[in-house]
């Protein structure tokens, strides 16, 4: 059949829920058998997400081939169990920088180039080139933001050119909010009836609304949708809040939306398959019970009054995977590396948690705090596993409280430090000279070597990996046979570029930092090996020092 492609709108307001709508609706089709993908477009006018503060847009995603992305291509990647590359994901910036591009290389051949219908032509141009990338039956491509921003007016124009080339072959559907004000105790239809009359104005009408609220849609409002909406009442789909986003598919299933979108694009669904892979992993997610306390200690948490903990998602989920699959669940807290630096007695705080994850980051903010987190954990058994920045920090701890290097330190905080364990390399030392920060990090997915006979390799079960990479630092070789004979291994190497990897601490139940970011890589259905030894090693270790 024809590709099928589903834009998923959002109405009202940002956070309502069309990611995981969009990788939902991926994930009914898939577990129809079905070969599915999903774009992402973000109308802001960056050219990737990977110079934006985490803060303010949350968790920047890495793709396979290196693209710095939103952390929705994060949830796609997760529901769908698959790989997903720089063709699913646009911005405003990226589609203005390839026309302007093309009309400076004559690819118009001369033509007078405009907002429309140029940019348009670009976008869906984008958009059917990732169907052929991805050989996707079905596409279902998320437009960010709200209806009605002038920001989306294009993409909502290139939505409308393709639904009108080929009716049969696009569905639209809107994620409406469906708010209870506490001093009504009603459930509103107006703010999606508000966005449905927004979208009609951009020339397209919703064929399916998702109403996302606390509670459940009732009767009464599902018809005042559909009889406002100009839709039918079976086509307006209730999405209340629930415990794990990875039911939603069955709530929406349950209203037979994957077999009402096949109605809708003319072809025939088919049946599920039986015992899909999706429902063994809700099964053991359902399973679970015993707790597992993990600590993440960083500085990426807090904006404002309000703990901001998608700037880790991928971490989240990667710890969630790893538990339910053993039978446990994930009890996760942050805290504040700078609390500890403002009173190092609060460092005794790690006590109560079966594990500790520092993430990535950047910069010398809290820093200090995160090194006397790691010395606990080295120093007290506590299973430790430190991503990116917090493996370069675990050489520093090292250096300075094992190898007595007291000025020890990466040279991203200190550029004159004595002894720089972590340090950047030529070509990097380079594009931070002309402030060229932007898609210039080492990026995406490199191979790496295990050692024969280390915890890696069997925790791993292969002699060679490849994860992927955000960062500009790394660990000098100059101090690898120092920390080595001091029992820090360095079991993990680049073998083009001879870089270190992963160390890993010996006669510790569980010490493990890696250069790269192995939670872009976890799945519901394929829990990482690096978080299942983490969780596994806090099941086992008791949560206090020895």
């Amino acid at each position: 059949m024809n590709t099928k492609y589903i834009f998923v709108i959002g109405g009202v307001l940002s956070g309502v829920g069309k990611g995981v709508t969009t990788a939902s609706i991926g994930r009914i089709f898939k577990n129809y058998g079905y070969k599915v993908s999903a774009i992402k477009i973000d109308p802001y006018i960056n050219v990737d997400a990977g110079t934006m503060n985490p803060l303010e847009h949350g968790e920047v995603f890495v793709t396979e081939d290196g693209d710095e992305t939103d952390q929705d291509m994060g949830n796609y990647e997760r529901f769908l169990d698959t790989d997903l590359y720089s063709s699913n994901y646009m911005t405003t910036g990226r589609v203005y920088l390839s026309v302007i591009e093309r009309e400076r290389s004559m690819g118009y051949k001369g033509k007078c180039v405009q907002v429309v219908p140029h940019i348009p032509f670009e976008v869906i141009d984008r958009i059917k080139k990732a169907a052929e990338n991805t050989k996707a039956e079905i596409m279902v491509v998320e437009v960010g933001g709200t209806v009605g921003e002038y920001e989306n007016i294009l993409y909502l124009e290139a939505a409308r050119m393709m639904k009108l080339d080929n009716p049969d072959d696009v569905a639209i559907v809107l994620v409406g909010y469906m708010p209870v004000p506490s001093h009504l105790g009603e459930m509103k239809t107006k703010p999606t009836q508000h966005a449905a009359r927004t979208l009609n104005n951009s020339g397209l009408q919703a064929d399916f609304i998702v109403a996302r609220g606390k509670y459940e849609l009732d009767k009464p409002r599902k018809e005042k949708l559909a009889l406002f909406c100009w839709m039918k009442p079976e086509d307006i789909i209730s999405a209340p809040d629930v415990e794990s986003i990875y039911t939603i598919p069955v709530v929406l299933e349950k209203q037979n939306f994957g077999q009402l979108l096949a109605q809708k694009l003319k072809f025939k669904l088919g049946a599920v398959k039986k015992n899909n892979e999706w429902d063994k992993f809700l099964n053991k997610a359902k399973a679970n019970k015993k707790p597992v306390k993990i600590a993440v200690v960083g500085k990426y948490f807090a904006t404002g009054a309000y703990t901001l903990s998608d700037s880790y998602i991928s971490v989240i989920q990667a710890v969630k995977h790893a538990a339910w699959w053993q039978g446990a669940e994930a009890e996760m807290t942050w805290l504040d590396s700078e609390d500890f630096e403002k009173d190092t007695n609060q460092i005794k705080k790690l006590k109560n948690y079966d594990a500790l994850i520092v993430p990535g980051g950047f910069g010398t903010r809290g820093i200090e705090g995160i090194i006397l987190a790691i010395k606990y954990a080295r120093e007290n058994n506590l299973p430790y596993l430190g991503l990116c920045y917090g493996m370069q920090l675990a050489t520093v701890e090292f250096a300075r409280n094992v190898l007595n290097l007291a000025d020890a330190h990466t040279v991203e905080c200190n550029a004159k430090t004595t002894d720089p364990i972590i340090h950047i390399n030529p070509t990097q030392a380079k594009n931070v000279s002309k402030n060229r920060y932007g898609g210039t990090m080492r990026l995406g997915a490199y191979d790496c070597n295990l050692k024969e006979g280390s915890k890696m390799a069997k925790l791993y079960g292969a002699k060679k990996i490849s994860e992927r990479h955000r960062h500009r630092y790394e660990f000098n070789n100059d101090y690898r046979s120092q920390i080595e004979l001091a029992g820090l291994e360095c079991v993990g190497i680049n073998k083009e570029t001879n870089l270190v990897e992963i160390v890993e601490l010996q006669d510790h139940p569980f010490f493990v930092g890696v250069q790269f970011h192995p939670e872009f890589k976890s799945r519901p259905t394929r829990p990482h090996p690096l978080f299942l030894g983490l969780v596994k090693a806090g099941l086992i270790a008791p949560a206090s020092p020895k």
